[in-house]
């Protein structure tokens, strides 16, 4: 097996960052009255700023493949061009259609000839899952190197004329039709960007970071769907698909809106979280001490305090000044939310040789978590 290092680190963001009162005039107020959620939600996430990429006038500015494409591209230089690419992986919870893979779209975009490429579905764990599978790929020689990225563009999927239909219906059914929470606390949370790493066998660049290992843990088992899209949730907690609704009801209930099931958020996250990344550290004989940045992809800073109690209440807490975000002005950009914070922390100067970083992602779509553990070189 050969040792695999993260040589570079990428990011971005489009457009101008939007702030908190730019919210709603960007993604457009339901029936033409002002969300009654945002404000609760706003203050609960506490996220200043995030990125759409919508321009002044409202206008689409690059969809989700042309946004992995550029921060692939950021990576590169005279000595590392695209088409040195040997393998190419890339996760989003937002890919643009259905069918080609996300990572079919960017090479196309991208134009760097011919290379094996993998798209990872999910949500947030979907970018760490597309790191893995460039870390093991090196690791067992498949490949000398791999380009990874993590991405979103989900502002398009939260405009308000996604949402027309359903309110067109429900106007017909009441007087004072509102869209039900578990839709508008999703539209004041996500963020648009993308962010890539270059994995490759040897410690080159200004900062390497070996990856010394990798986890990820799943409790669909025991747990329904938390967050969804293009599915109805049940009673019984079921999810009916978008193709088994007919046509002309696919807009009436907002199916292919992302949807959160707050209560199941709320019980779940933190607690599975903490669980998974205790059973990591036992596999891995390591403990809090072992680690010198912890970096949790949190959707909202609403979990941070709760997030350091549980870490206490299962004896791994990890001291506030091992923690570094980045949430506030970047706002939650999902599976590409790790990239842009390692990339901040890398170009902070911050780090010295022998610190070591840990990487926490989790997933609520059906709670999944998934992990990387660093050595700065």
């Amino acid at each position: 097996m050969k040792d695999v290092y993260i040589t570079r680190i990428s990011k971005f963001l489009p457009n101008d960052p939007v702030d908190n009162d730019q919210m709603e005039e960007k993604l457009g107020m339901i029936a033409g009255k002002a969300s009654k959620a945002r404000r609760i939600v706003l203050r609960n996430n506490k996220i200043k700023n995030r990125y759409y990429a919508i321009d002044k006038n409202g206008e689409v500015t690059h969809n989700n493949a042309q946004l992995t494409k550029v921060a692939i591209e950021n990576l590169c230089d005279d000595t590392f061009t695209t088409k040195d690419i040997q393998l190419l992986s890339c996760g989003t919870s937002s890919p643009d259609q259905i069918l080609p893979s996300h990572t079919a779209m960017v090479h196309g975009f991208l134009k760097n000839g011919n290379l094996e490429i993998n798209s990872p579905s999910g949500a947030c764990c979907s970018g760490m899952n597309a790191l893995k599978f460039g870390y093991l790929s090196l690791k067992t020689g498949q490949v000398e190197n791999a380009v990874c990225a993590g991405s979103e563009r989900t502002s398009s999927w939260m405009r308000a004329d996604v949402f027309e239909d359903e309110m067109n219906q429900l106007q017909e059914l009441e007087d004072n039709p509102i869209l039900a929470f578990n839709k508008d606390f999703l539209r004041w949370m996500l963020s648009d960007g993308a962010g890539a790493m270059l994995l490759e066998n040897e410690p080159k660049g200004n900062t390497p970071l070996k990856v010394e290992w990798m986890e990820g843990y799943s409790y669909a088992y025991e747990i329904e769907a938390c967050m969804y899209a293009g599915a109805d949730k049940l009673e019984d907690g079921s999810l009916k698909p978008w193709s088994e609704f007919p046509a002309k009801d696919w807009g009436k209930i907002s199916l292919f809106a992302m949807k959160q099931d707050t209560r199941l958020l709320g019980e779940n996250i933190l607690v599975k979280g903490v669980d998974s990344l205790k059973q990591a550290f036992e596999k891995h004989n390591i403990n809090a001490e072992d680690v010198d940045y912890y970096l949790p992809h949190i959707s909202s800073y609403y979990f941070k305090q709760g997030l350091y109690d549980e870490l206490k209440r299962q004896d791994i807490e990890i001291p506030w000044e091992k923690w570094f975000l980045n949430l506030e002005n970047v706002g939650n950009v999902g599976a590409a939310s790790i990239y842009v914070m390692l990339e901040e922390l890398v170009g902070s100067g911050k780090l010295k040789k022998g610190d070591k970083i840990l990487l926490h992602v989790p997933e609520s779509a059906r709670f999944s978590y998934t992990y990387a553990y660093l050595t700065v070189c």
